[in-house]
Formats: structure tokens, sequence, C-alpha cells
């Protein structure tokens, strides 16, 4: 089995292992943000990191009434003409901390006197001894070039401190469900085996999901992008609208996440249009109308909150990514061209 395989199916554990160790880190660091009460939430984050930041958008918008604005590094690192943050919570997400010009953003945020916090899978990293606060993500060493356990342990940070904030009931019982839905989506696994050889030709697609999903439409496409060479293109269902459409022709292959919540409608509508304009429809919903509308459906969970949706409906994206790339004959755990550390400036 591939690093790769290995990593994907430790997520439940992974997600517990964080829980467990952070609740206490989540609450004090709530704590410190009321103290402050800054009026956004600006974060920097690079390649799989930069998804989670889009999960953070909608997650802290919806849940704490968090304003969230993503960072624009090259500002910090190669303009060195900073905006203000004194007013701001500064966020870097990291898998590995190294990168520089995140390590700039949250180094400038502390200078600027604002609070600071690092989420990242090295607490002895360049980006962890920037920040005021860090919150290590637990886990484990990942030794595949393509993020996966790191990734959803990202998103699981994220809303253990959402929910911190938020510090309702409700929100604490769902969370601890999270490695048992996580769990379950596993078993798609060989449904998935199944059904690849379909797409063994395929050399490109669009993902479309949106609002919490639309994360995880990005994310999914990133690791058909650099495990198996697929041109992927991400979209939200609203975009996706607005002239790129216009692509879909008979046997143009879309994945959809159609996880149930706000958007389902909305994706659902899509997906109608799109089979009546005949693309290859892909769907991953607990919904029963919207797998009947597929060709590929793979079942998700039933009964998951729609904001911790997508460390679950990343999932079968995962497994299926890892079985186009065997399908295809490529290496899983060595993409071509790529390094496990990425340092951007």
């Amino acid at each position: 089995m591939s690093h790769l395989e290995q990593e994907i199916r430790e997520q439940p554990e992974a997600i517990a292992r964080l829980l467990d160790a952070e609740i206490g880190c989540a609450r004090e660091l709530a704590q410190a943000i009321r103290r402050r009460n800054p009026s956004f939430v600006y974060i920097a984050a690079r390649g799989t990191s930069d998804h989670a930041a889009a999960y953070a958008q909608y997650l802290l918008g919806a849940v704490a009434g968090l304003p969230v604005a993503l960072a624009t590094p090259s500002l910090y690192t190669m303009a060195r003409r900073p905006p203000r943050l004194n007013q701001a919570l500064v966020v870097g997400i990291s898998q590995s901390g190294h990168s520089p010009d995140i390590v700039a953003v949250v180094e400038e945020g502390r200078r600027q006197g604002a609070l600071t916090l690092t989420i990242t899978n090295n607490p002895e990293s360049p980006l962890a001894a920037a920040a005021d606060v860090t919150m290590p993500i637990h886990a484990g060493e990942e030794r595949a070039v393509a993020a996966t356990k790191t990734y959803t342990a990202q998103l699981a940070a994220l809303a253990l401190l959402a929910a911190a904030l938020n510090d309702g009931e409700g929100l604490w019982r769902e969370l601890k469900e999270l490695p048992g839905h996580v769990a379950r989506a596993l078993e798609v696994e060989p449904e998935v085996a199944g059904r690849v050889e379909r797409y063994r030709y395929m050399d490109h697609c669009v993902l479309i999901g949106r609002g919490y999903n639309y994360p995880t439409a990005l994310e999914i496409a990133l690791k058909l992008k650099e495990l198996t060479y697929v041109i992927a293109e991400s979209y939200s269902s609203a975009d996706f609208l607005h002239g790129p459409i216009a692509i879909i022709d008979q046997g143009f292959p879309a994945i959809l996440i159609a996880a149930g919540g706000m958007v389902y409608q909305d994706v659902l509508s899509l997906a109608r249009e799109l089979r009546t304009r005949g693309a290859e429809l892909v769907v991953f919903s607990e919904q029963q109308e919207a797998c009947d509308l597929a060709h590929t459906a793979l079942r998700l969970p039933a009964g998951v909150p729609e904001w911790l949706s997508p460390m679950v409906a990343v999932v079968p994206g995962q497994l299926f990514a890892a079985a186009l790339t065997r399908a295809k004959g490529y290496d899983l755990d060595a993409p071509r061209g790529l390094h496990k550390v990425t340092r951007t400036v």
C-alpha cells in the first residue's frame, strides 16, 4: 500500500487526536479573541492550506460572525507594502510551517500588534515561532507528497476554533461525532475502485461545489492535478453559470459535491442542467435524487452537519484521485516535479 493510501485511511484517528489534544488551546484562544475583539480574520496560506483558509471564510463567518480575508503575501515579501493589520486576527496555515511568504505575513501582523495564530503540523517550524499562539494539528508524519490527513486536520482545527468561539453545546456534540463520520466516508473505497476504470483516459474535468464545499471542489481538483495530471478546474456552482458552463458538451466529465444543506438545491439544479447538456456526471452526495442523476454516484454518510461536511465530502475525492492514479499507472507517492515542502516568497 502506498503512503498516500495509508494516510487517507488514518484521517479518523488523526482528527480524533487533534480534537482531544487541542480543545483547551481552542478555548483559551477563543477567550483571547474575545478580549481583543478583532474586526476581521486575515489568513495566509498556500496550496492545500489555502483551501482550508477558504473553508474558514464560510465557517468563521457563519458560526462566529467574523469576516475573513485571504492574504496577498507578495505585498509583504516583494512589494513590501503591508496593509494595516492591527485590528485583525492574523492566521498562518501551513503543513510544514516553512514557507517564507506565510511566515512574513504572520511576523508583520505580530509587529503591528495583531493577535497571531499558526495552524501547522510542525510546532517547531519558523511559522510557529512567528505567532503568539500555535495550534498543532497532530496529524503525524505525512510522507506522501499529496496532502490528505493534514488537510482534514487543518479543517478540524478551524472547526474546533469555531466551536470554541460560538460555545454552543450543539456544536460541541456534533464535533465529537466527526471522526466517526470520516470513518464511514472511507467505506466507499471499494465502490471507487470498481468505478474508476471508466475514467482511466480522462484528461480534463470540472469540480463543482458551493458554500462550505466549494473548498472541497478546490481540494479535489488539486489532488487530481498533482496525482493524475488531469486538467481539473474548480468552480462554485454559482460562478460556473457565469460563463464556464459553455465548455460542457457530450461526455464532458463534471464532478459535483452535492452534500445536503443550504446550497444543496442550487447544486442539484445545476446537476440537472449539466445532465441535459450531456455531461458525464460524478456526484458525491447522500441525497438519492442527486445520486440518481449521476453516471457514477459515490454516497456520502447521512446525518453529517453541514458545517463539518467538508471533512467528510473530501474523502471520496481523495480515494477517487488515488484510484485513478493507480489506473493510469502513476506513482501515488512521487508526483512528477513536486516536493513535499514548497517554499515561496
